[in-house]
C-alpha cells in the first residue's frame, strides 16, 4: 500500500523543485509578470513549459524507474492556465513527444486536450489575479462560496478551477483503464484501491496549485521590488524639487536687491543665472560626474561672488582621479549654499569655501569647509534632522546608498564648519536607468 503512495510524493517534490528552478530565471519571471501576451510571447512561454515539463516525461520514459517524475499532464494544464489556448495546446503537444516516441500514442491527444482545458479555465477567471489566488483546499473554496457573498463569481471560479483539474486527471484515468498501458502511462495503474485513487486525484490537484503558489510569491516579490524602486524615484524627485526652487528664490532675491543700486551687476547676475538654470533644466539623471558638479559649483559661485564681492573666496583641492567618479546630482550646491548663507554672510570680513576630494579604497571622499561663524553645539546635534540644504543631501544619500555612505559635520564656534561625505565608487554600468 505504501509503495503506491511513494510515486505521488515524488510527484509533489518534483513539481515544487521544478517550479523553484524556473522561478530563478529572469526571462521566465518577466513572462509571469505579463497579464496579456503577444503571440510571440505565448510561444516563448510554451517553449519554457514544454522544455521543463517535457524533460520530466523523458526522465520517466528513459529511466523507467521514476514514475512519479512524469509531470506531463500538469505541465500542459499549467501552460493553458498561464497562457491560454495556444500556449496550452502547443505545450501539450510538445510535452508529449518523449512519450509518443516510446509508443504511448494516446498521450499527445490527451495532453493537447488538457492544455486546451487550461485555456478554458483561464477564460473563466473573473480577473487574471484570480488564477493566482487558487487554493487546492475544496473545503475553503466551499466556505468562501457560501460565506463571501460580495463576489460570488470569484468563489465559484475557484470551485470550477479545482473541478477542471480533477476532470483532467479523470480523463487520464478513463483512458488508462480502457486502453493498454502501452498506449498511455498513468498512476496509480489499473485496479488500484479506492484510497490510492483518491490520493492520485489529490496529488494532481496539489501538483497544479504548488507551482502557481511559488510563482505567485515570485510575482509578489517583483511587485514589491518595483514599488520600492518607484518609491525611491518619487522620494528623489521630491527631495530634488526642494533644492531647485530654494536656490532660485535666494538668487532672485539677490538680483532684486541690485536692480536699483547697481543695474549692471544685476544684469550680470541674470546672465549667470540663466547659465545655471540651463544646466539645471538639462539635469534628468540622479548621478553625474564629479567634474560636472564642480563646474556647476563654479557657475553658482560666480553669481554669489557678484553679490558678496571679494569677501567670498573659493579654493579647491581636487584629486585628478576623482573627476570622473559619479556622485548624486546637486550634491555640493546645497552644502556650498549653506556655507555662504549661514557661515559667511554674517561675517564682516567674509571668508573662504574649500572643496577637497580624494579617493580611498574604492570610495570617494569629499569635504566642504568654510571658515565662517560656525554652528552652535546645540544645533549641530540636530542639523541632519531639519532644514532644507544639509538635510536634503543627507536624505538623498540615505535613499541612494542605504548604509554604504558616511556623512558627518564638525564645527567650532567662530572657526567654521567642515562637512565630510564618503560614498562607494559607482560604476556607470551598475547604475539603474
Amino acid at each position: 500500500m505504501l509503495d503506491s503512495y511513494f510515486p505521488l510524493l515524488v510527484k509533489l517534490g518534483a513539481i515544487a523543485s521544478l517550479a523553484s528552478l524556473l522561478a530563478r530565471s529572469g526571462s521566465f519571471k518577466s513572462m509571469l509578470m505579463r497579464e496579456s501576451r503577444t503571440l510571440h510571447q505565448r510561444v516563448a512561454l510554451s517553449a519554457w513549459i514544454s522544455i521543463a515539463f517535457g524533460a520530466t516525461v523523458a526522465i520517466r520514459v528513459v529511466s523507467k524507474r521514476y514514475p512519479g517524475a512524469d509531470l506531463g499532464l500538469e505541465g500542459a494544464l499549467i501552460g493553458g492556465i498561464l497562457g491560454g489556448y495556444v500556449t496550452g495546446l502547443a505545450s501539450g503537444v510538445l510535452i508529449s513527444i518523449p512519450a509518443m516516441l516510446a509508443g504511448e500514442h494516446l498521450t499527445m491527444p490527451l495532453l493537447a486536450a488538457v492544455g486546451a482545458l487550461g485555456g478554458v479555465l483561464r477564460d473563466l477567471a473573473p480577473t487574471n489575479e484570480d488564477v493566482w489566488q487558487f487554493t487546492p483546499f475544496f473545503d475553503l473554496n466551499i466556505y468562501r462560496f457560501f460565506k463571501e457573498r460580495t463576489n460570488p463569481r470569484r468563489t465559484a471560479f475557484h470551485l470550477e478551477f479545482g473541478a477542471g483539474i480533477l476532470v483532467a486527471e479523470f480523463l487520464r484515468q478513463i483512458l488508462g483503464e480502457n486502453f493498454s498501458t502501452r498506449e498511455i502511462y498513468f498512476l496509480p495503474g489499473k485496479n488500484a484501491p479506492t484510497p490510492t485513487l483518491w490520493a492520485t486525484y489529490a496529488a494532481t490537484l496539489f501538483a497544479v496549485a504548488i507551482p502557481l503558489k511559488i510563482w505567485n510569491n515570485t510575482r509578489n516579490e517583483k511587485k514589491l521590488e518595483e514599488q520600492a524602486r518607484l518609491l525611491v524615484e518619487a522620494r528623489l524627485a521630491a527631495l530634488t524639487s526642494q533644492i531647485n526652487p530654494h536656490f532660485l528664490f535666494n538668487t532672485l532675491n539677490s538680483v532684486g536687491s541690485l536692480i536699483r543700486t547697481d543695474p549692471a551687476l544685476a544684469r550680470v547676475m541674470v546672465i549667470r543665472l540663466s547659465k545655471v538654470l540651463r544646466r539645471l533644466l538639462r539635469q534628468h539623471e540622479h548621478y553625474s560626474p564629479l567634474r560636472d558638479e564642480l563646474s556647476f559649483i563654479e557657475d553658482y559661485l560666480a553669481i554669489e561672488v557678484v553679490r558678496f564681492g571679494e569677501k567670498l573666496r573659493f579654493e579647491r583641492d581636487v584629486a585628478p582621479d576623482t573627476l570622473d567618479m559619479l556622485v548624486p546630482s546637486m550634491l555640493l550646491q546645497p552644502l556650498v549654499e549653506n556655507s555662504i548663507k549661514h557661515g559667511l554672510s554674517s561675517k564682516v570680513e567674509g571668508g573662504t569655501i574649500r572643496i577637497r576630494t580624494w579617493r580611498a579604497e574604492n570610495r570617494l571622499c569629499l569635504t566642504v569647509e568654510d571658515d565662517g561663524v560656525g554652528i552652535p553645539e546645540a544645533k549641530l546635534a540636530t542639523l541632519l534632522d531639519g532644514g532644507i540644504g544639509v538635510n536634503n543631501v543627507h536624505e538623498r544619500l540615505k535613499v541612494l546608498f542605504g548604509h554604504e555612505y558616511r556623512m558627518w559635520i564638525e564645527s567650532q564656534a567662530g572657526k567654521g564648519v567642515r562637512i565630510q561625505i564618503e560614498v562607494p565608487e559607482l560604476q556607470p554600468s551598475l547604475i539603474p536607468a
